[in-house]
């Protein structure tokens, strides 16, 4: 699987893990030349609180388009270390 954003990879992985429609990408595959830091959190009643980060590319910012869990509750422990995308960002094999 491929997450590209504006005409670059910005991660890519053979393993991904899909929960709830979202390909969850091991944070490892993340190409760090375009992750920028985010403040940004928010709260799911299942898998805890996630955290963002943003996308900087070719000089355009992508606020807060990828997120991950970094203490899971134990429910979403599969998922922990692995990075998501939204915001724009084209997911695909």
């Amino acid at each position: 699987m491929k997450a590209t954003w504006n005409g670059v990879v910005v991660a890519e992985s053979d393993d991904t893990v899909i929960e709830e429609g979202n390909h969850y990408f091991p944070e490892s595959a993340l190409n760090r030349a375009y992750v920028t830091f985010s403040n940004h959190r928010t709260s799911c009643p299942w898998k805890g609180q996630a955290s963002y980060y943003s996308l900087l590319v070719n000089g355009e910012l992508n606020a807060d388009a990828a997120w991950y869990y970094p203490d899971p509750k134990p429910e979403a422990e599969h998922i922990r270390g692995r990075v998501a995308f939204w915001k724009g960002v084209k997911v695909e094999a």
